[in-house]
């Protein structure tokens, strides 16, 4: 198993859900609005024997008029083409940035064309419904009915070897996934588990559907990975995006 952190960069956040760059170098937390939060954001590639997984999309932002993720990608001998399935935790704004890009015509295409994108039906009702200012449902239509998008329920797995659990933690219908392959186990926690010091600290952020789930949940996944040498992948965390225990 080959996991590659596809970064994106620094930001902060405030309540406004906007994400700012932050550069170090130049930047001062203190100089953002009050309760800003910094964060990374890094979508993940997993490469096995079967497939190119990646796990959640990004912001969207573009380079140079191509999206960021698909030079990222390029970064590491890959192509869109060669991406086999696209698992989303959730679709709030910051990872769904690179599911889909918007051809010539103005029409929008999935990004990765040879993959099959799996979400939760009851996220993707919920996003489009309009109920949160956290989805964006003008951009997530186009997901309905897809031939590429393959919507699952609850808990189950994907070939045998990706297992997901929906938390309704972080988010109302939010997913997290494992993907498991000779005897090594990568976890994605996503949004519910989505920086290292979270996870060694009893933390209830304000911010997610049901803090109290999301606080026990990281104490049990915490415990039970580092027992089990798990190697966990944080999507927000600004300098440990991949860790696992000696």
């Amino acid at each position: 198993m080959r996991i590659i952190p596809l970064e994106e960069g620094t930001f902060t956040v405030d309540k406004s859900k906007q994400m700012v760059p932050f550069n170090s170098k130049e930047d001062e937390l203190g100089d953002r609005n009050a309760g800003s939060l910094l964060v990374a954001v890094t979508p993940f590639l997993v490469i096995t024997s079967n497939d190119v997984i990646l796990l959640d999309t990004g912001l969207g932002l573009k380079e140079a008029g191509t999206l960021q993720l698909l030079n990222n990608l390029q970064k590491h001998q890959l192509s869109a083409g060669d991406v086999t399935k696209v698992c989303m935790s959730h679709l709030h704004t910051d990872h769904i940035g690179g599911m889909s890009i918007t051809d010539a015509q103005g029409n929008q295409q999935m990004a990765f064309p040879n993959a099959t994108y799996y979400i939760q039906e009851k996220e993707l009702e919920y996003a489009l419904s309009g109920g949160s200012a956290s989805y964006k449902p003008e951009r997530l239509a186009f997901l309905q009915g897809h031939p590429q998008v393959e919507l699952i329920n609850g808990d189950g797995n994907i070939d045998d070897y990706i297992y997901y659990d929906l938390t309704a933690a972080h988010s109302k219908y939010h997913q997290v996934f494992w993907v498991e392959e000779d005897g090594d186990l990568a976890f994605f926690g996503a949004d519910d588990a989505p920086q290292l010091v979270q996870m060694k600290s009893r933390f209830v952020a304000k911010y997610d559907y049901d803090g109290k789930k999301c606080m026990q949940l990281r104490q049990e996944w915490w415990e039970t990975g580092n027992n089990n040498r798990w190697t966990f992948l944080f999507y927000h965390d600004v300098t440990t995006p991949v860790y696992k225990q000696e």
